[in-house]
């Protein structure tokens, strides 16, 4: 008997294992008896927020590519309602497209069949030539204009105060700018402000700075809430506070597009007619903590959070993928409703997870960590739905996975 992890048992006895999809399977026994036994998988018929943890090389980025593609491999009346983006930092799932020859043996052991992936892979326009040069295929490129950007985020890519001589000066100038504009109009106007001449130089420096970014153009987005779509964005060669940036952007966008869609879909409902037609997202982020951080705030903080308690509605799931748990927002991991966790060894991270799903963890959430097998793959899974926690070990990739540590040997 299968365990379907995120599901209550109103929609098990309406679906049965319909629209859930193979993650992995569980782990019986423990020291050298632990062995592999029934099926476990992933609901997708619900909107789920989803944290996946571990310290360096125990296969974060692996899961979360294992879920992108069960995505691909559901039923084509489930998949064509969904979409997927990757943001991608560290340059790892480009190679999706390509068959994993190398687990071939494993696969078969598991049942499955190598195969690559039709993904759709984005980069900033103005690195276009660089990812070019380093011969990764992508398929197309993405840029934002300068009006799509707010005040504040304006702000918290330059790091400013709004109270600051600099924040002000730079609020009143955009704050002044009609659309459309470019960052070569925004100096123009920043030129003819009267005053502040130490503070115009500085942050004309800094605009001149971000024209260098590479994420400013005319390609605009590409269409990514598209029914079945893998869109994987490669910001592996952009700043952190810039990445951020465009995560803000794009989360906006889709969260603003799937709301009114959501709208639609229920006046639909209401009607009998049919739906929107807008799929509805699963959005991975790698190295989430650096989007949501707990401590600090950047560009992607507010509409992440946003989406974090209120993207069930519109149907979005996030699915937020960190080494560092404990430097996570707090709001992230407490709105879970699936945590995924490979091995932690840092107390603190340990600790973090000890703050949530408290009332059903029988013993010290240490304890069902450190009796995980030294098997790659290896985790537990706290699910909120069942209210209940599990050992799993996911299952192999059918695509290439790039995000092998480099080897001198």
């Amino acid at each position: 008997m299968e365990t379907i992890i995120g599901r209550d048992i109103k929609d098990k006895e309406t679906y049965g294992s319909r629209g859930a999809i193979d993650i992995g399977k569980s782990l019986a026994g423990e020291g050298e008896d632990i062995h592999l036994t029934t099926p476990v998988m992933l609901d997708i018929v619900r909107p789920h927020v989803i944290t996946i943890c571990g310290k360096r090389g125990e296969g974060k980025s692996y899961s979360m590519g294992t879920i992108a593609e069960g995505l691909q491999n559901a039923p084509r009346e489930i998949k064509d309602r969904l979409c997927t983006i990757i943001i991608d930092t560290q340059g790892v799932f480009w190679t999706m497209k390509t068959p994993n020859e190398k687990e071939t043996a494993l696969l078969h052991e598991w049942g499955e069949t190598v195969r690559g992936f039709p993904a759709f892979v984005y980069v900033p326009e103005g690195q276009a030539k660089a990812f070019s040069a380093a011969g990764v295929d992508y398929d197309g490129v993405l840029s934002l204009a300068p009006q799509e950007l707010t005040q504040e985020d304006w702000l918290a890519t330059f790091n400013l105060s709004p109270v600051s001589p600099l924040g002000s000066l730079l609020q009143l100038v955009i704050g002044k700018m009609s659309n459309p504009f470019s960052i070569d109009d925004i100096i123009r106007a920043l030129r003819e402000e009267r005053g502040f001449e130490h503070e115009k130089i500085a942050l004309e420096g800094m605009l001149e700075n971000a024209k260098a970014w590479g994420i400013f153009g005319n390609a605009g987005m590409p269409p990514f809430l598209a029914p079945g779509k893998l869109s994987v964005l490669d910001f592996s060669l952009t700043s952190q506070n810039v990445r951020s940036l465009l995560v803000a952007v794009i989360a906006r966008k889709i969260f603003a597009e799937r709301t009114a869609a959501r709208r639609r879909e229920e006046i639909g409902e209401m009607e009998f007619s049919e739906g929107s037609g807008v799929p509805l997202p699963w959005i991975f982020i790698d190295e989430a903590h650096n989007f949501l951080p707990s401590d600090a705030s950047s560009p992607s903080s507010e509409i992440l959070s946003k989406i974090v308690k209120e993207g069930r509605q519109p149907g979005i799931s996030l699915v937020l993928a960190t080494q560092r748990p404990m430097k996570l927002h707090p709001d992230a991991l407490s709105q879970c409703d699936i945590i995924i966790s490979h091995r932690l060894t840092a107390e603190n991270d340990v600790d973090s997870l000890k703050s949530i799903m408290q009332t059903y963890v029988l013993f010290n959430i240490a304890k069902y960590i450190n009796e995980l097998p030294k098997l790659k793959g290896s985790a537990i899974i706290l699910d909120d739905d069942s209210e209940r926690i599990y050992k799993i070990r996911i299952k192999p990739r059918q695509s290439w996975h790039a995000g092998a540590s480099a080897r001198a040997l």
